[in-house]
């Protein structure tokens, strides 16, 4: 006899439904008669989840232009923000060298403007430059193709 996984995983779904709607122990939603503003419940959502901090950081990213201006957002975009380090990549290297020189102004504006995001640390990087690790002439775990300083 072949065995029927979609009628296995029904009998399985089936029974801890079943399970759940006689333990006592669920948390039990109450009854809401009255319609409640929006504001209010998705404020209440946000405070139950846990989503303040992934909703400034998430903010901080869409009001970039806002937070460091027009200027510096021409030539640099946000692209992580993982454990307070918010990496930012720039146009070309000299708007590498001129952000990393304004660091603690710019971390300073930062968490000015974008309360309640984490942002401890800055990393800046340059533009992303060609890879000389591909081809047809690369050898695999050596050195690139310029090297001839051997």
């Amino acid at each position: 006899m072949k065995h029927d996984l979609a009628r296995e995983l029904y009998k399985t779904w089936r029974n801890n439904s079943k399970r759940s709607k006689n333990n006592p122990t669920d948390e039990v939603r109450e009854r809401v008669e009255d319609p409640q503003k929006l504001n209010t419940v998705l404020n209440d959502l946000i405070t139950a989840r846990d989503w303040k901090q992934g909703i400034a950081e998430g903010t901080l990213f869409t009001d970039w232009v806002k937070v460091v201006g027009d200027e510096v957002a021409q030539h640099a975009t946000p692209i992580t923000l993982i454990d307070g380090l918010l990496t930012i990549q720039t146009s070309s290297t000299a708007w590498a060298t001129q952000l990393t020189a304004m660091a603690p102004s710019l971390l300073k504006q930062i968490s000015g403007s974008a309360p309640g995001a984490l942002v401890e640390s800055l990393s800046i990087i340059g533009p992303n430059a060609p890879s000389w690790k591909k081809g047809l002439r690369t050898i695999k775990n050596h050195r690139g193709p310029r090297d001839t300083y051997g």
